[in-house]
């Protein structure tokens, strides 16, 4: 599980005299449920919150831990357990083509080339991308990158998912491919997003507003919140 405990992320202020900015404040939470959706507006602190989570953000006061490990003292050993997907997929694609990114991720725990070569290709053939193997990362489509990214991922075997608005460069179709595909994972997965049908997916819904907690419980009753709040 993932507790937050009196959490603020705050940015110094560029000049002096100026304000420091408070990205998130006073955040408390606990995360167990197996599908959770985080919503807000442009700037609200969604980001921030997911950021933290597998210590990719360090916070400027308070705690976050995953399974007891603090995600500033044991670093590697959460981001061993938390597997995060961006928005844009070539912000992590890191290699030319998909089978070689993925292999990229298994360097760490399959030492034999031709294994990890073998291991790569079979997990991008349970996501439907063998095909793609040795295409060139740019001539795929944002759903068939955004696949690939998810597989890089959980080629470790993450125990928790954390995906920070996976939907927002895709169709509609490849919406509903990657809500498919969300559905069917074993692991825990956290996620933000501006489209509502999609956090209605979840178990439980955080709304998120100036960088605190406004709304937290199920989705219908989230959901309507957060849509009073931007009216």
């Amino acid at each position: 599980m993932i507790s937050l405990r009196d959490v603020s992320v705050i940015v110094p202020a560029v000049r002096r005299g100026d304000a420091d900015r408070a990205l998130l404040t006073d955040i408390t939470l606990d995360l167990a449920e197996r599908r959770i959706a985080v919503v807000g507006a442009n700037g609200s602190g969604k980001s921030t919150l997911l950021r933290l989570l597998n210590g990719l953000r360090q916070p400027s006061a308070g705690s976050v831990t995953v399974d007891g490990r603090d995600t500033v003292r044991d670093a590697k050993a959460v981001r061993s357990r938390v597997g995060f997907v961006f928005t844009d997929p070539l912000a992590q694609l890191l290699m030319s083509t998909p089978v070689e990114d993925v292999e990229l991720s298994l360097r760490g725990i399959v030492a034999d080339r031709k294994q990890r070569t073998a291991r790569a290709m079979k997990l991008l053939d349970e996501r439907g991308l063998a095909p793609l193997a040795h295409q060139s990362i740019y001539d795929l489509s944002g759903g068939e990158r955004q696949l690939v990214a998810l597989t890089s991922v959980l080629a470790v075997s993450p125990s928790i998912l954390i995906a920070d608005e996976p939907t927002t460069l895709l169709d509609l179709r490849n919406k509903k491919a990657l809500r498919r595909v969300f559905a069917d994972l074993e692991q825990q997965l956290i996620f933000s997003t501006h489209d509502l049908d999609f956090a209605a997916d979840a178990e439980r819904v955080i709304v998120i507003d100036g960088g605190r907690v406004i709304a937290d419980g199920e989705p219908h009753a989230a959901l309507a919140h957060y849509e009073a709040a931007m009216a």
